[in-house]
């Protein structure tokens, strides 16, 4: 047993150990024991097993993602704001506030991949245990776990189109199966290419707000969406069927449950949350019901000075305020008040 197998034993236990149980439960139900049915659906009970384990972290992935969607602008902001500048100094200071904002919005481009890393060593471990069913069933390697060489023989003698759970394109030789085997192979190749690829594109194009879908990140994002696929088809071939069937089922699960959360839970300003106004908008006018549109009124703010002190209103009656003020009397005021006292006569000279 090489270093690698002993430090994925652990693992490869496991996955022996739910790959016989299934196996168990659907030969109780009927199934031959060599079938290649049995042990391709232990392959996906081993599926579901796993990804029912990883719905925490499948949530934790899409609030992840929500959050460097939302902080898209501002990343665009710290990137224009360093643009050209190469000096340690500016590197330093653009990945410090690059770090705060993960801090803020309590996320970072790492925790959308955990489903995916930690998927990588059970998919390691099964790799691991197909590869070497021919070697257990013929006594020349330990068993794993409750993988006993009888098993491990059912195991290898299991077809599925009349290709060994454990063969690989590169590895076909020229048997009676060659053909078999490499014509499976490519089938599930192409399968599990295009899977990753539908689940790439279901998770960036629908479920990102525009702002999103521009700079940097966004281009990156976009290179994996083909690169990841073609990885995954010029590696296949190496891959044993099983294997190839265990990650075309994985990325079909995938694929609802993105689906199922899209669909219910979309990203803010998404195409998603756009269809799903209109699905809303639709089923309420099957109903009768009509949606009240949202209140687009603007209220107009006034600009804030002296407050304004309340006018007294008047009243019906008019007030009439009397004069008080003294005036001095002229002698033209006194005759324009009409007759008035006459003056006593004033001595006349005598006439000569």
């Amino acid at each position: 047993m090489s270093w690698f197998d002993g430090l994925l034993k652990p693992i490869m236990v496991v996955v022996a150990w739910i790959m016989v149980q299934f196996h168990s439960l659907l030969t109780t139900l009927g199934l031959d024991p060599e079938s290649g049915a049995a042990w391709g659906l232990s392959i996906v009970g081993l599926v579901i097993v796993i990804r029912i384990l990883l719905i925490p972290l499948f949530f934790r992935q899409i609030k992840a993602s929500r959050g460097m969607q939302l902080l898209a602008p501002e990343m665009q902001a710290i990137q224009k704001k360093y643009k050209g500048k190469s000096d340690p100094a500016s590197r330093e200071a653009m990945s410090r506030e690059t770090m705060a904002l993960y801090r803020e919005h309590g996320t970072n481009p790492f925790a959308s991949c955990l489903p995916i890393l930690l998927q990588s060593p059970i998919f390691f471990a099964l790799f691991r245990v197909l590869i070497e069913l021919p070697r257990i069933a013929a006594g020349t390697y330990p068993p794993i776990g409750p993988m006993t060489p009888e098993l491990a023989a059912q195991a290898e003698a299991a077809t599925i189109f009349g290709a060994p759970l454990s063969g690989t394109f590169m590895q076909a030789g020229s048997g009676p199966d060659a053909m078999n085997i490499r014509i499976v192979t490519v089938v599930l190749i192409i399968a599990m290419s295009a899977t990753t690829f539908l689940t790439q594109r279901q998770l960036t194009m629908k479920n990102m707000p525009p702002a999103a879908l521009q700079g940097p990140m966004a281009q990156q994002q976009k290179v994996l969406l083909y690169v990841l696929p073609l990885i995954f088809a010029f590696s296949g071939v190496n891959f044993p069927i099983g294997v190839l069937i265990y990650w075309t089922t994985t990325n079909l699960w995938s694929m609802g449950q993105q689906f199922y959360t899209i669909r219910r839970m979309p990203a803010p300003g998404s195409q998603a949350e756009i269809a799903m106004k209109e699905r809303k908008a639709r089923k309420a006018k099957s109903h009768g019901l009509i949606e009240e549109p949202e209140s687009t009124a603007v209220i107009e703010e006034k600009p804030r000075g002296q407050r304004e002190q309340p006018k007294r209103k008047d009243r019906n009656k008019p007030r009439v305020i009397e004069d008080r003020t003294v005036k001095p009397v002229t002698p033209k005021d006194d005759e324009s008040d009409g007759p008035s006292t006459p003056a006593p006569d004033a001595p006349t000279k005598p006439k000569k």
